[in-house]
């Protein structure tokens, strides 16, 4: 079954999760200056994706060049997968493709242990996009297992480009921040992410 199969209540239920909702989880983070690169590249293609409004054009015209930022600042220490099959348990339908995945591991080729964040990409509404993400989630943490590289936090994010909420996973607690930042400006997300990335 595909993650997009999952619903956050199908989530909870089959991972027996207990879910935390409500305020904000991270600390604060300090905001990260975006290279002229990316500024430039959203100032184009922020209106471009707005106007053509597909969940493609969001995903290829904001957050990849966020995430590939992210990439950027870190000095390549990071990986980031677009579209990537990611078959973790097929027995518990964690099986299928990941829109975005940040692995804490520099290799490119393939998915390396730790994963830490998954990014889901919606047009509209992020609500039905949480169980999903979710799932990616308890894949990414039974992935670093199985690889003998357990994380105690795996993040994720769910957005449309311009707005991003995020969640937490430590052990069977997934905590959802209600609070939808937006993007622009890009300071905020892009502090999150890299945070994320080193922290998780």
């Amino acid at each position: 079954m595909p993650y997009s199969k999952f619903t956050l209540q199908k989530a909870v239920e089959d991972f027996q999760l207990t879910i935390v909702e409500g305020g904000r989880f991270l600390p604060e983070i300090p905001s990260l200056t975006p290279t002229s690169l990316l500024v430039d590249i959203l100032k184009e293609t922020i209106p471009w994706a707005i106007a053509v409004s597909s969940e493609k054009a969001r995903s290829e015209g904001i957050i990849n060049p966020v995430l590939l930022e992210v990439k950027r600042q870190l000095k390549g220490q990071i990986s980031v997968f677009s579209g990537e099959e990611f078959n973790v348990e097929p027995e518990a339908e964690l099986t299928g493709y990941v829109e975005f995945l940040i692995s804490r591991s520099p290799e490119q080729l393939f998915i390396k242990a730790p994963a830490v964040i998954l990014v889901e990409a919606k047009k509209e509404d992020l609500k039905p996009a949480l169980g999903q993400c979710l799932a990616e989630m308890v894949a990414a943490q039974r992935f670093n297992q199985q690889k003998q590289q357990p994380i105690s936090t795996i993040y994720g994010t769910v957005s449309s480009g311009t707005v991003w909420r995020f969640l937490k996973l430590e052990e069977q607690c997934a905590s959802i921040d209600l609070t939808d930042y937006p993007l622009p400006p890009v300071e905020q997300i892009l502090g999150f992410l890299a945070w994320m990335a080193q922290q998780g």
